[in-house]
């Protein structure tokens, strides 16, 4: 129980430290330059971030757009797996063990033209932090799909993607 307790207080502690550089507009840009440069480049931005939420904008320009004039899916599809993978990033912050995340699948639906700015919102931040603490205790890689829904500025849904992440106890090195 007291180890429980301990481990709970690390990663609220963690979760707290991530939030704390990962909203920072500052930092969030050097990250995406250093770790993301087509999402640097792209414009993508941590709209919000909670414990069970990301919010991660972007918006129709000239590197976003497509001959439609709208934006192009790809960069839709990079701003809706971003808005999951904060998520991952924030629980996987300074985990020990460390777990490494990784992209294995992905499905969309586009139900509407993306223009302007697309919100993309991903609700499932405590089934994230369940894979992942399941993934710490076992020692068994998990998998989890990961709903992120884009909505254009009037809130009309534009895209819906569900992206499948796995976690992977990291090996010794």
């Amino acid at each position: 129980m007291h180890t429980t307790v301990l481990l709970s207080m690390s990663v609220s502690a963690s979760v707290a430290a991530f939030r704390k550089i990962i909203t920072n507009p500052v930092k969030l840009k050097l990250f995406l330059f250093k770790n993301l440069p087509m999402a640097y480049l792209a414009g993508i931005r941590i709209k919000s971030l909670t414990e069970q939420e990301a919010q991660v904008t972007i918006e129709y320009g000239y590197l976003t757009k497509n001959p439609f004039k709208s934006i192009y899916f790809a960069c839709l599809g990079m701003a809706a797996e971003m808005a999951s993978g904060v998520l991952s990033m924030m629980y996987l912050h300074k985990a020990q063990p460390s777990v490494s995340m990784l992209v294995t699948g992905m499905e969309a639906q586009f139900t509407k033209k993306a223009v302007g700015v697309i919100t993309f919102t991903c609700t499932d931040g405590a089934a994230i932090a369940a894979a992942v603490r399941q993934t710490q205790e076992t020692g068994q890689g998990t998998s989890l799909h990961a709903l992120s829904i884009g909505r254009n500025e009037q809130g009309e849904e534009v895209a819906r993607f569900t992206i499948t992440w796995s976690y992977k106890v990291r090996g010794k090195k």
